[in-house]
């Protein structure tokens, strides 16, 4: 718990970088835009100001997630990080998508013809946003491997994922802005640029598409990673009072909250009272080994009733089919 909160904390710091990055990104791109009538750089405006709002999203997340679990919620708060990042999703492919896509159309249908000075301005507000969104970009991926040790493990955390995605499509978005703007200057033809919106447009869509997915994969009750589900069930199967897992299912209820369900077998000849004493201690030893794994159910079945099942099924099968030498 410790751990998670100062993860927290420097996830927080992260997101606050980005945060304040793209205000300031936000308002030069726009002041830029206007003044060269750019649609490719009022694009990348809108990019930043759905990156901002996002990052509003994502501090909510941050500080939901961490409320306990009451009556209303068992199991806790842990999946508002996957609800808040959804909404960032949407954000991202309605405020920054779909706009791209609006200053594309609209640079093909005006064909108006920018002035050198106003794209200078631009292109200088283009250099200011490359190196501010590199800045957070290089902060967030800090984070990942310092406190993670690996980028896979890292980006588990909806929130330190979103603003990794946001900074990296930031930074393409601002190179495909200049070769637009660039391109523009050098042959004059508009479309250079309008390609420029929608290439950004595409862009922001498919990242908005690839976090609104992995988010409503865990709103809608995803199970754990198959490594975490294997290790569970080879503990449950070293364990020597077990005779078979019939069955285990899992599901991810926050980043490190995870449900465990498991059908087990027991070996026959345990009491009611060592039955109930077996389970306490693998629970115990799941949640030690597993520590993500804080919610654990087990539905224990009647092991002895079946084994002597399978014993008189064995006993009475040859006679009962006439098997060796049946009448």
């Amino acid at each position: 718990m410790r751990r998670r909160r100062a993860s927290d904390r420097k996830t927080r710091v992260t997101v606050f970088v980005a945060l304040a990055a793209n205000i300031l990104i936000a308002a030069a791109k726009a002041i830029g835009g206007l003044v060269a009538h750019s649609p490719a750089l009022l694009s990348e405006a809108a990019h930043s100001v759905a990156d901002s709002l996002n990052e509003i999203f994502l501090l909510a997340a941050l500080h939901r997630s961490r409320r306990p679990a009451d009556r209303d919620h068992p199991f806790g708060y842990g999946k508002e990080r996957f609800f808040w990042s959804l909404l960032a999703a949407v954000g991202i492919f309605v405020m920054g998508g779909c706009f791209s896509f609006f200053q594309g159309f609209q640079a093909l249908k005006s064909g108006e013809q920018e002035s050198r000075s106003g794209y200078v301005a631009g292109f200088a507000v283009l250099g200011v946003a490359l190196l501010m969104d590199g800045l957070s970009l290089l902060r967030a991926l800090h984070q990942v491997h310092r406190q993670h040790g690996s980028a896979a493990e890292g980006l588990r955390d909806p929130a330190l994922r979103t603003v990794v995605a946001e900074d990296s499509t930031a930074v393409l978005g601002v190179v495909l802005a200049i070769v637009g703007m660039a391109l523009h200057m050098v042959t004059g033809a508009v479309v250079w640029e309008a390609s420029a919106s929608f290439a950004i447009g595409v862009l922001l869509v498919y990242v908005a598409y690839r976090l609104g997915r992995d988010a409503r994969g865990r709103l809608i009750g995803q199970a754990a990673d198959p490594e975490l589900s294997h290790r569970i069930r080879a503990l449950l199967q070293a364990q020597p009072e077990i005779d078979s897992v019939e069955e285990l299912l899992t599901m991810q209820l926050g980043l490190d909250s995870t449900l465990v369900a498991a059908r087990v077998d027991l070996v026959p000849g345990l009491d009611s009272e060592e039955v109930e004493d077996v389970a306490v201690c693998i629970k115990r030893s799941v949640a030690h080994t597993v520590p993500q794994a804080d919610q654990i159910f087990l539905d224990i079945t009647d092991a002895p009733t079946r084994a002597e099942a399978r014993r008189k099924g064995r006993e009475d099968g040859p006679a009962a089919t006439g098997e060796h030498g049946g009448a």
